[in-house]
């Protein structure tokens, strides 16, 4: 079983910054990781991902505000926020994926808001 643990959420203000970190328990090398967000009322959605060769993509609502990079030597991936929006008010959600399935962490809540 792949464990994966989500920290960092917390209450910012309009226009804040955080950073989430995402440890796993597997050794990340060589596998694509991402980080998903379900916010009320809405389906879990991607919103940034990095591949084993740290290629990167972001949803068009969070390109430019966050950034996704991983340490592989520490099995961590981050997600910094920046210029975060009530839009942004999600659960976070680590994600990996590897020959045995998806594993999911158990999330870490961001709310944005004055």
């Amino acid at each position: 079983q792949v464990q994966l643990v989500e920290s960092g959420g917390g209450l910012v203000p309009p226009g804040g910054s955080l950073r989430l970190s995402c440890t796993t328990s597997r050794s990340i090398f060589r596998i694509n990781m991402g980080w998903y967000r379900q916010a009320p009322g809405k389906q879990r959605e991607l919103v940034a991902s990095i591949t084993s060769g740290g290629s990167t993509y972001y949803t068009t609502s969070v390109r430019g505000r966050f950034t996704i990079s991983r340490d592989n030597a520490k099995n961590l991936v981050y997600l910094q926020m920046n210029s975060l929006g009530p839009e942004d008010t999600a659960a976070y959600f680590c994600n990996l994926g590897d020959e045995t399935g998806q594993y999911w962490g158990q999330g870490t809540q961001v709310t944005v808001s004055s």
